[in-house]
């Protein structure tokens, strides 16, 4: 196990245990979100809805654990290290895609419910709104992480004009000659302060779609804290 997780790391250019925890605790996240936040009120397609999304999550970091390069399958297979970095990395863009989606149609949901006038009581829409939230900052997060300068592993050879986000370390040159390099925890600090305060507070997206990336979020958040919060304080009123 030490040596898988080594290879992984050797391979993506920083620990995977972080990536992989934040798409778990998603998927954990939607399954626990309340029933009519992921089927609406169809009783029927909620049991199956409810465990595709993980069962999916499963299937795909099964796929990534297994085609680690230098392991076993992967040498049995003797699959090339460009075609294995290009799989590896659709798969994990197809797994945040998958999450994205589901998190979108929960969302979506909730903002129909609110809209619609549906009854809910105020502690369950502001748990399913604090789940949405920290899911939306976990998943953009990883779209951050995965996009900028090509993804985890083109981004060490990315040439400063071609980087899509600047991080405050970015400027300071003695840091830069140390060798410093964004790894998942500085994206995941972005988003979190970018859901928080609706703007960028610690690296300035360069890119157009890092740009419209974030105002998607802002925007997602914005919806949750303004819709979710006022009606929950309505019916508690």
């Amino acid at each position: 196990m030490e040596t898988r997780l080594h290879e992984a790391e050797v391979s993506l250019g920083e620990s995977p245990l972080w990536p992989t925890a934040a798409m778990i605790a998603a998927a954990v996240l939607y399954v626990d979100l309340p029933t009519r936040f992921i089927a609406g009120n169809s009783a029927g397609a909620f049991s199956v809805v409810r465990w595709v999304v993980p069962a999916l999550t499963a299937v795909l970091l099964a796929a990534l654990v297994l085609s680690v390069p230098h392991g076993r399958l992967m040498r049995s297979l003797e699959w090339g290290g460009q075609k294995l970095r290009v799989t590896r990395r659709w798969l994990t863009i197809g797994l945040i895609g998958i999450l994205s989606a589901a998190n979108g149609a929960s969302i979506i949901l909730l903002v129909h419910l609110l809209v619609n006038g549906a009854s809910a009581n105020a502690p369950v829409l502001l748990r399913a709104a604090v789940h949405m939230w920290v899911v939306n900052v976990l998943l953009f997060a990883l779209w951050f992480w995965q996009l900028d300068g090509g993804g985890p592993l083109a981004r060490p050879a990315c040439a400063p004009h071609e980087r899509d986000f600047l991080f405050p370390q970015q400027t300071e040159p003695s840091l830069l000659v140390g060798g410093w390099e964004a790894k998942f925890l500085d994206y995941l600090f972005v988003s979190f302060t970018n859901s928080s305060a609706f703007s960028p507070t610690d690296a300035l997206p360069l890119s157009r779609w890092a740009k419209m990336l974030m105002l998607v979020q802002s925007a997602i958040s914005l919806s949750l804290a303004v819709m979710v919060v006022a009606r929950a304080v309505n019916i508690l009123k």
